[in-house]
């Protein structure tokens, strides 16, 4: 009697599968939401055209000088003479080399999902940073500059519009941009702590990764190296592009302990080579401004790469990768 009213209290465990489970997403939201890796094939991504708004503030660069915080984000942002220049933006040429990466893209089959209007969005082309796509849908960052606030309500509305679960939203004084966010594989993933990403935004990260078995790394980087893939890109699985003199020696240690392949670039490369967007695992569109030497190492690693120009949509201050937000890649170890 007491065994059969057992079995008969007994309540089954509802708990499995996880929520990033390939079929617990397909059945319940539709699709296989999200990315586990920088390199997989890539399916669909997040993009925003560059905007008018661009020319409405020549912009200002961010220098180092007494200026306080508050004042510098009003419009201080990028270093360098080259970058948001005092002149008005290129913007006709900017959008025709935005053109040109979405043919690529279009060409190699990705579904392009463009984000809803936004309104006031200097940076509202540079997607990438407003969204992270990890298993199982989208962690919405927040951005550090003043100027930028907001993107991530636009990215929020188009994401959820889509039926992408949202599975987080950093909040408090977190502070996270999706450039400075890179897959080193489907267990590990590399954040660039900068005066743009917290330690704060770090942990509510490992709130949500560390419980799918994914560790996350810090890589801590210079002052104007706001982002890590300025200075790291992963290329194909355990193959990596680097600016090495730039790097932590610590974090290049780590990958030579994971036996990832780097390929430095030289100072005949344009550094925007490395902000670069991979189409699927050896295939990588970049812009213009590699090197023969680089080239020829790519080559012998078997990497595949098609070129763009996109020095335009450099001076606003980002690049390829920086103007795609992925939303679905191919796994690289389904669950």
């Amino acid at each position: 009697m007491a065994n059969e009213r057992e079995e008969y209290i007994k309540i089954p465990n509802v708990s499995e599968p996880p929520f990033e489970t390939n079929s617990e997403l397909v059945d319940i939201w539709g699709r296989n939401w999200g990315c586990d890796s920088d390199v997989g094939k890539l399916k669909s991504v997040l993009m925003h055209p560059p905007a008018e708004d661009i020319l409405r503030d020549p912009g200002k660069r961010l220098v180092a000088s007494n200026e306080t915080t508050d004042e510098r984000d009003q419009g201080w942002y990028w270093d360098g003479d080259e970058c948001m220049p005092r002149t008005q933006l290129p913007i006709d040429e900017m959008r025709e080399q935005w053109d040109g990466l979405l043919s690529v893209l279009e060409a190699h089959e990705v579904e392009i999902i463009r984000m809803q209007s936004v309104t006031g969005g200097r940076f509202s082309h540079y997607t990438r940073d407003s969204a992270i796509a990890v298993k199982g849908g989208a962690i919405i960052c927040r951005l550090r500059p003043y100027t930028r606030r907001g993107e991530e309500v636009w990215a929020t509305k188009s994401i959820a519009q889509l039926g992408m679960p949202i599975i987080r939203t950093i909040t408090g004084k977190g502070m996270l941009e999706g450039g400075s966010f890179t897959w080193l594989d489907s267990q590990t993933v590399i954040v660039g702590r900068s005066n743009c990403v917290n330690e704060e935004a770090v942990v509510q990260l490992e709130e949500i990764l560390n419980p799918q078995g994914i560790e996350v790394l810090r890589a801590d980087l210079s002052f104007f190296d706001i982002h890590i893939d300025g200075v790291f890109g992963m290329l194909n699985h355990g193959v990596a592009m680097v600016d090495k003199d730039k790097l932590p020696f610590v974090f290049l240690e780590e990958l030579q302990k994971r036996h990832i392949t780097l390929i430095p670039i030289t100072k005949d490369d344009d550094p925007w080579v490395l902000n670069s967007l991979v189409l699927e695992p050896g295939k990588v569109v970049m812009p213009e401004g590699l090197s023969a030497v680089t080239r020829k190492r790519l080559d012998h690693h078997h990497i595949e790469v098609i070129t763009i120009p996109f020095d335009k949509v450099h001076l606003n201050g980002g690049g390829i990768r920086c103007s795609t937000c992925p939303l679905i890649r191919d796994s690289i170890q389904r669950v």
